[in-house]
Parts: C-alpha cells; structure tokens; sequence
C-alpha cells in the first residue's frame, strides 16, 4: 500500500468522519423541540382552561392557532437576518418548532371543524373552516410585518 494513500478505510475519501445517518437529528435538536413543545403544549392547555367555547365554536383553537400563526410570523421575520448561525437555528427548532407547534393545534381545529360539520352545527363549521385558514395566514404576514417594522424594515 502507497503511503500517500488519501482515502480512508472502506475507500471513503480522507478528512471528517461521515455522520452516522445522514438526515438524521441530533440529539440536542430533539431535546430542544421537544421542551419546546412540552412549554407550548401547556400554554395551549392554559388557554383551553381560560377561554370556554362559544356556542358551538372552539374559542380557545381559534385563538391558540391565530396568536400562534402571528407569532411563528414575527419569530421567522426576526430570524431571517441571522439565518444559518446556531442561535437561529436552536431558536427556529426550540421556539417555532417546538414551543409554537406544541401550542397550536391543527388537530384540534381538523376535528372540531369535522364535528361541527358533520353534527349540529354545519354552518359554523363551515364558516370556521372557510375563514381560519386564511386568517391563520393573515396572522402569520401581521406578526412578520411587526418584525421588520420594529427593525427598520420594510414591510
């Protein structure tokens, strides 16, 4: 064997070890969305406690998926400066990912729009299905548009 061999063991070339799977999370990511999520999953249920329905309408759905559309809005504007750095990235991870996706529920707003328009009350799963979508949206461009305006950006 040449001593200027530049490949390593198994004919992969020379230089940093390959990662164990490639894809695959890091243990530290997971930890960060995962206390993220357990945080905002107890805010959603602080909410749920806070906010009865009206009628038949899920109040406290409507309002965690819009205050969390606004707010994922806002975080990702904030973090679109500082994208690739390791604080963005644990903030997108830990608060996006973990703490607004464990306080907002699609889930619930699927279900409780099913119940709605499949039980007693199909105009207001209707009108709950035609208009927190788009408000979700709204919400999400609101929250983004407040970041860059409190930073001198332009809307």
């Amino acid at each position: 064997m040449c001593t200027h061999d530049q490949t390593a063991p198994r004919g992969r070339p020379a230089g940093p070890p390959a990662p164990a799977r490639p894809g695959a999370p890091a243990v530290r990511d997971v930890l960060v969305v995962a206390a993220g999520g357990a945080l905002g999953t107890t805010l959603r249920l602080g909410v749920a406690r806070v906010l009865p329905d009206a009628g038949p309408l899920p109040v406290a759905v409507v309002v965690t998926n819009l205050t969390g559309a606004f707010a994922l809005g806002w975080l990702l504007a904030v973090l679109a400066g500082r994208a690739g750095t390791p604080r963005a990235r644990a903030a997108r991870l830990g608060l996006g990912t973990g703490v607004l996706g464990g306080y907002t529920t699609y889930s619930a707003f699927a279900v409780g729009t099913d119940g709605l328009l499949t039980g007693t009350a199909p105009l207001a799963g209707l009108a709950l299905s035609i208009a927190t979508v788009p408000a979700g949206v709204l919400a999400a461009r609101a929250g983004a548009t407040l970041a860059r305006s409190d930073r001198g950006g332009t809307p």
